[in-house]
């Protein structure tokens, strides 16, 4: 069972540091078959993840699917289908047989009233009398499971009754499922979580999302986070996703290294309790030949098929990011940054040693004396490694410019090491 560690920055299992890396998989409980489950969870496994997070109800934006896998029965959300719990109870469990953490959305935005997904879908907005039965079967479900629940989906919050569903589904959860985990998914670019939430909350997520016009997001969001709310673990639920479009109906996907310098940057600025990858064909589970509901959503493109969606290389550049960091304490020291950039970011763990992550080569700059350091230089796209020399003049460190040709991270290993 995952717990939260003393200093309340990371998680914990079995008294040992856990490192958040997840996979979204959104459509897992109705669109994936079986033998694709076991091999989906198989590659992860490979690939060094250790959470999968799925959604309970059907997700808006699916790709479309042959299979038949529905919640409520003749689409009467009072009627809920014991078969499709079951099926998605057998799924949550060979994950956890298989050393899977979950964590489970109970209410995505579309089903709730007032928020930005529900304008556009307003016949799924679910009853209010819904959430309690729902609920009750949530936990007679998952619970035994140990799932981080998280109760929103990709929601604002813009009305008060909007909040209400929400705030009730967590009060009902705790009731049945005190000892577990609770945190919330909100939209990409938004920092606000009702405090009547929050209280109940262990984690913190927020989502630095897919639109490609303010690329700060990731650590203007984490900064944003710790400044508004209490000391929780945080993370980054939903970075850029691997060859999706970009939103808003902007031209263009994002890429490896695109969503590689997302994690990182994330990381480094405080949201440290892990980070969450994402790939366009994975999370709406898409097979050749399907729609997908592009033009319904910010302007996402079509995604390839999950066949090819799972080999995109950024998967592994997350499992070695979890290589790097777990059961590390790291805490933000931009301070030592003398660049005129706010896109190098540092961290530094509880034994001294520095991690900067570099988006571009260039010589860095610290402020200090750091020139007793060892420099060790990872490329991050080919993980090759150089060590880098250093100088100290007019009170700056300053690091040669590392020779690989994208972003790196540059290990300062303290003297004491």
């Amino acid at each position: 069972m995952l717990k939260i560690a003393e200093n309340k920055k990371n998680l914990t299992r079995e008294g040992k540091p856990f490192f958040y890396l997840a996979d979204t998989c959104w459509s897992a409980f109705t669109n994936i078959s079986d033998q694709e489950w076991d091999y989906y969870l198989d590659k992860r496994k490979a690939q060094g993840f250790n959470v999968i997070q799925i959604n309970i109800l059907p997700q808006w934006d699916a790709s479309g699917t042959d299979l038949d896998w529905k919640p409520f029965v003749d689409n009467d959300p009072m009627k809920l289908n014991d078969a499709y719990f079951e099926h998605a109870r057998k799924m949550a469990q060979k994950a956890k047989d298989k050393g899977f953490e979950l964590a489970l959305v109970v209410l995505w935005c579309n089903y709730i009233p007032g928020t930005w997904a529900s304008k556009m879908f307003p016949t799924d907005v679910l009853p209010k009398e819904f959430i309690v039965p729902y609920v009750k079967k949530v936990d007679e479900i998952f619970s035994d499971l140990d799932p981080i629940y998280v109760i929103s989906g990709d929601t604002d919050f813009p009305e008060r009754l909007t909040e209400e569903y929400y705030i009730e589904a967590c009060n009902e959860l705790k009731k049945l499922h005190p000892d577990g985990l609770y945190t919330t998914h909100i939209k990409g670019r938004y920092s606000y979580i009702p405090q009547e939430l929050e209280d109940n909350l262990d984690l913190h997520f927020y989502q630095s999302g897919h639109n490609a016009k303010d690329l700060t997001m990731p650590y203007s969001l984490s900064e944003k986070m710790q400044e508004l709310y209490e000391p929780k673990p945080l993370l980054n639920s939903e970075p850029c996703y691997e060859e999706m479009g970009y939103s808003g109906g902007q031209y263009g996907r994002w890429t490896r290294r695109d969503v590689r310098r997302a994690a990182w940057v994330s990381l480094l600025s405080g949201a440290s309790a892990g980070v969450t990858y994402g790939a366009a064909g994975i999370y709406s589970w898409h097979q050749a030949g399907k729609d997908f509901m592009a033009k319904l959503g910010e302007g996402f493109d079509m995604p390839k098929s999950w066949p090819e969606a799972m080999n995109f290389p950024g998967a592994w550049d997350y499992g070695f990011i979890r290589h790097i960091l777990e059961g590390k304490e790291i805490t933000p020291r931009q301070d030592l940054l003398a660049n005129k950039t706010t896109d190098i970011r540092i961290a530094e763990d509880q034994n001294g040693e520095l991690l900067i992550y570099v988006p571009s080569n260039t010589k860095v700059r610290l402020h200090g004396d750091l020139s007793n350091y060892q420099f060790e230089c990872i490329d991050l796209a080919d993980r090759f490694v150089s060590m880098l020399s250093a100088v100290y003049k007019d009170d700056l460190t300053i690091i040669d410019m590392h020779p690989f040709h994208e972003d790196a991270l540059i290990v300062a290993h303290s003297p004491k090491d």
